[in-house]
């Protein structure tokens, strides 16, 4: 190692071919998983494999605004928009569709089979419903749920901690409206 004034030291890593590679082995099922979860009525693979492709291919474009140990929050934050804007670009839908084909494969796809729980979840707001499912559905910390929502750890933990009362809120609404 070159000790002498001026020399580089502790570079941050290379995001050349290798990395992309290696981003694209560790988180493009989760990505394509992302979007099906998301389509209406579970979206066409298809869909789900081209808005992937566009957020891999986002990631290689702007490489080196991917920060280093933070890359899939990165990526569902970017999936977040490119998802919007596909959104946009289809017939009006109600924002949150949730899937009514389970896919046998992700259970927690098959978790949303019950229509109670997709009727409860359409009484939430969008972003309640967002942080709810980053962490059910994604499986984000509280250190990637505060990065995607753009807030401090704090603010993640608060935002989830409110988002789940509301969900209960309107759990226990619903039950007593079925029970009555």
């Amino acid at each position: 190692m070159d000790d002498s004034p001026g020399a580089p030291h502790d570079e941050p890593p290379q995001h050349d071919e290798a990395w992309f590679g290696a981003l694209f082995d560790a988180h493009s099922r989760a990505l394509y998983s992302y979007f099906v979860r998301r389509l209406p009525d579970g979206g066409r693979a298809s869909d789900a494999e081209d808005l992937a492709a566009e957020v891999l291919a986002t990631a290689w474009r702007r490489r080196d605004d991917v920060p280093d140990a933070a890359e899939l929050p990165w990526l569902y934050c970017t999936a977040g928009y490119v998802l919007a804007n596909h959104r946009r670009k289809m017939r009006a839908l109600p924002v949150a569709v949730v899937p009514d084909e389970p896919d046998d494969v992700d259970p927690a796809t098959l978790a949303v089979d019950d229509d109670a729980v997709r009727q409860v979840l359409s009484l939430l707001s969008p972003r309640d419903r967002r942080i709810l499912l980053l962490v059910a559905w994604d499986g984000l910390s509280g250190d990637d749920l505060a990065q995607v929502l753009g807030v401090s750890r704090g603010g993640a933990d608060a935002a989830l901690s409110r988002a789940r009362a509301r969900l209960r809120e309107a759990w226990d609404a619903h039950e007593q409206a079925v029970d009555a």
